[in-house]
């Protein structure tokens, strides 16, 4: 069933190797993605890294975002941390900043925010958390969109003038109450199972939970994961089946 006039953006995770280690196949993924999320240097990129990643990110006009975590590195911004609105404003305007400077470097700007790990949750959880991140971000100038697992902090953000954006996962799996199961480390996930889950999303916003059953969320944007072992093919996969339904591809616009 085709379409017509229906858009997606699909953001991905990226910029998250540190030094001689490295995580995922970022320039594989973004020929077939819209948004990229890069790692600001807490639980994960360095300097070089950034500097690689917007760079690539440049050259394949995708747009920009800043993938901000806690100051977690050991634990990959998984921990939750005991942390107040101005940390937390503190660590955000920190962060941007720097995915700002090599953004300016490379010919490119920052055009939305997406906290990382616990951090999400944490925000998606309390309002003074998710203000905070948008205060920073409004002070900064980067964007107007802040990615969020669901809707219920679009006040905090809207008080700076930041409009939260829903995304969807389709190379996770939800349970029977619309809550994400994470994996430790990110499995191959079936191609074709991804793509048609994108595409079921957008004609019909329905998603298929992991005990079979079905919840209701319309997104606008779903998330990959460039860290799974087959995550290209997942990202390939997605991209044709998605445009071959009459879905076109794009970044998400604030209107």
């Amino acid at each position: 069933m085709a379409t017509n006039g229906a858009v997606l953006d699909v953001n991905v995770d990226m910029g998250e190797s540190y030094g001689r280690w490295r995580l995922g196949d970022d320039a594989g993924m973004m020929p077939h993605i819209t948004s990229v999320n890069v790692a600001c240097g807490y639980h994960a990129g360095d300097p070089s890294t950034l500097r690689e990643t917007v760079g690539l990110a440049v050259e394949h006009g995708l747009q920009i975002g800043a993938h901000i975590s806690f100051p977690d590195m050991l634990g990959f911004g998984r921990r939750r941390m005991a942390i107040s609105a101005q940390e937390l404003e503190d660590y955000a305007l920190y962060q941007i900043g720097a995915l700002q400077a090599f953004a300016t470097a490379a010919g490119g700007s920052v055009e939305h925010v997406k906290p990382h790990g616990a951090l999400y949750v944490q925000c998606w959880e309390s309002p003074e958390l998710a203000g905070a991140v948008a205060k920073a971000q409004a002070a900064l100038g980067a964007g107007t969109l802040l990615y969020a697992f669901d809707l219920r902090q679009r006040e905090a953000a809207a008080e700076h003038g930041v409009t939260l954006v829903q995304e969807a996962f389709v190379d996770l799996w939800y349970d029977g109450d619309g809550h994400l199961l994470l994996e430790r480390a990110k499995l191959a996930c079936d191609p074709e199972l991804a793509a048609s889950r994108a595409v079921r999303l957008v004609q019909e916003h329905r998603l298929e939970t992991k005990d079979g059953n079905d919840i209701e969320i319309a997104p606008r944007t779903i998330c990959l994961h460039g860290d799974a072992p087959n995550g290209v093919d997942v990202a390939r996969a997605v991209k044709e089946r998605v445009t071959a339904a009459g879905i076109r591809l794009q970044a998400v616009r604030d209107d």
